[in-house]
């Protein structure tokens, strides 16, 4: 429930993630490497703190990509363009969403 850097609380819940420089609001599609598992996000917040890695996921996004017991793993960003917003939100969000 903390405040992130876009103003907003906290959700562990929703499709968010913490980026050092992309711009607060940017849809980026984040790509688990290992299982090819792929989810949308909006970048809300700042971070990651810690040197040398890119992103912070929510929980939510964490699950999504199906990282279990491991927080750490490697992961491809794609910012995705305004244009293809709607068409790609509909073809990655998790079910039930």
């Amino acid at each position: 429930g903390r405040q992130t850097a876009s103003g907003e609380p906290f959700n562990m819940y929703d499709l968010t993630a913490a980026h050092p420089s992309l711009p607060l609001g940017t849809l980026v599609k984040v790509t688990n490497l290992r299982n090819r598992e792929a989810v949308v996000v909006r970048i809300n917040d700042r971070g990651p703190v810690v040197p040398g890695r890119i992103i912070d996921l929510s929980y939510s996004a964490a699950k999504v990509l199906h990282f279990k017991d491991q927080g750490i793993q490697r992961v491809r960003l794609d910012v995705v363009h305004r244009k293809a917003r709607p068409q790609m939100i509909a073809a990655l969000a998790p079910m039930g969403r």
